[in-house]
């Protein structure tokens, strides 16, 4: 492959200075050609999401985020769709004096990018879906989040209803249908019904659950997906799959994956949020 290394960095939820010290590696530091693939959620949760934003956004054309479940309810506070939950870490992005910029490229990032026989997105794919109609999907709700009536498109984002997926879906429940399998899919039942309650990892769920990516037949099979957002299931490198999610702002590990050789690059984090918190 005649391309520079692209390195695919996982969920850093508003730690930047473990960021930092993740470019900051050799491996990574040394290659001033190389590009950044982000899995999502950017912000939230930890301490330091403006910092994280100004710091993705200084890279101008060699980064590239997916938005993630917590970036677009950044977008939906700022809409006036969402309040600030007990946990969230927002408050510094929405008064910040280049907010309006920084929500302007926000709303710019896309929902899925595919690259290199690589598929980018936040939590997953429905197993019906392939790349080409994910693709499609993703832009839909893209389309929208870059309109002028972005704020209102927002207000009717959420819902764990639909959790399946029909072509015959229109306006807002086309919209949520699409949202949580990109941001949100962890786990379907056997009919491929997305179980959006469950957040544990793959090896303690109920029976008749299984993780998005095993489900017999799926159709982006023949790509390598890249996502982040599960933090539970953890590192994963298989030619079609790629989890980066390793629990930074739990105190776990940021994560860096090359995505010409699977090459990763970690580094320690210190834990930003109290498992025990509300």
């Amino acid at each position: 492959m005649s391309v520079g290394s692209i390195w695919m960095i996982g969920d850093i939820q508003g730690c930047c200075d473990s960021l930092n010290h993740l470019l900051e590696q050799p491996k990574i530091a040394d290659d001033p050609t190389a590009r950044f693939w982000f899995a999502g959620d950017l912000v939230n949760r930890g301490p330091r999401s403006l910092a994280t934003l100004r710091r993705i956004m200084a890279m101008g054309d060699r980064a590239l985020s997916v938005l993630g479940n917590h970036d677009l309810h950044l977008l939906a506070m700022a809409a006036g769709a969402r309040r600030p939950g007990k946990r969230d870490t927002l408050t510094e992005v929405l008064e910040a004096h280049d907010a309006p910029e920084i929500l302007n490229w926000l709303r710019q990032c896309p929902l899925a990018h595919f690259e290199y026989g690589h598929l980018l997105v936040h939590a997953g794919v429905l197993p019906q879906w392939s790349t080409e109609k994910t693709l499609a999907l993703a832009d839909e709700v893209h389309t929208q989040l870059r309109s002028s009536d972005w704020k209102q498109s927002l207000l009717t984002m959420y819902g764990n209803e639909p959790d399946y997926w029909d072509d015959s879906f229109r306006g807002p429940e086309r919209m949520r249908a699409i949202l949580n399998a990109l941001t949100r899919i962890r786990l379907c039942n056997k009919e491929g019904r997305m179980m959006l309650s469950v957040k544990t990892g793959p090896e303690v769920v109920q029976p008749g659950l299984t993780p998005w990516f095993n489900i017999p037949k799926r159709a982006t099979r023949d790509v390598t997906v890249v996502f982040g957002h599960w933090s539970t299931l953890g590192l994963t490198l298989r030619p079609d799959l790629i989890s980066l999610d390793t629990g930074c702002v739990w105190g776990g590990q940021l994560t860096a994956v090359r995505l010409q050789d699977q090459f990763v690059v970690q580094v320690a984090c210190d834990q930003s949020v109290d498992p025990l918190a509300d």
